[in-house]
């Protein structure tokens, strides 16, 4: 078996040690070869049953403008008491970086792979996609909130009966920097099984 060069592998350590989430996101965003890379990373995520259900609609231009007015409708829609303007802010959210993504899994029933191992797989995609960013030199930000569960949401980025929409990846510079993030120990949240528990 051919064995990875320790450089590469640290390489790809680091990655995986260094990413952390940033918001807001500025130009410049990953070119089209970029996220050529970035949705290639994507598609290596496990897939139970080969089912591929990973889907992404790419937002990015003038298109998220459309996606503001969308996100301010929805928002005043929950709330019909309230002015329009008391939900401007919802629209700018859509400008918070220059490439949206929205991650969807479509999923078979037709299967004996359960629903929820089809959603893992979709975020597995997601999680992949993130490491992508941060190796090429950019940040992302995965965000979720009630608009992933609009019909209209759903509607708007074509999705059918069988689609989740599972929320948005935010892509582009990071213009916070890098912050010191402390991570919790391992010991909380890892044992090892050795016997069966009476």
């Amino acid at each position: 078996m051919e064995t990875m060069n320790p450089d590469v592998s640290a390489d790809a350590l680091n990655v995986l040690m260094t990413r952390q989430s940033h918001w807001p996101l500025a130009e410049p965003a990953p070119d089209d070869s970029q996220l050529q890379q970035i949705f290639d990373a994507a598609l290596r995520a496990p897939d139970h049953g080969a089912l591929r259900p990973w889907r992404f609609v790419l937002i990015r231009g003038d298109a998220r403008l459309k996606l503001g007015e969308l996100l301010v409708d929805l928002a005043s829609a929950r709330a019909p008491g309230e002015p329009r303007s008391a939900h401007e802010h919802r629209g700018r959210r859509a400008l918070a970086a220059p490439v949206v993504i929205a991650l969807v899994v479509s999923l078979t029933r037709e299967t004996k792979v359960p629903e929820v191992e089809q959603l893992l797989s979709v975020g597995a995609a997601a999680m992949n996609m993130l490491n992508a960013i941060h190796a090429l030199g950019f940040g992302g930000f995965w965000a979720t909130g009630p608009d992933s569960y609009e019909p209209k949401m759903h509607r708007a980025l074509g999705l059918t009966e069988r689609d989740r929409l599972l929320g948005f990846l935010f892509v582009g510079t990071p213009s916070d920097g890098v912050r010191a993030v402390e991570r919790p120990s391992i010991d909380r949240y890892v044992t090892e099984w050795i016997e069966v528990c009476a």
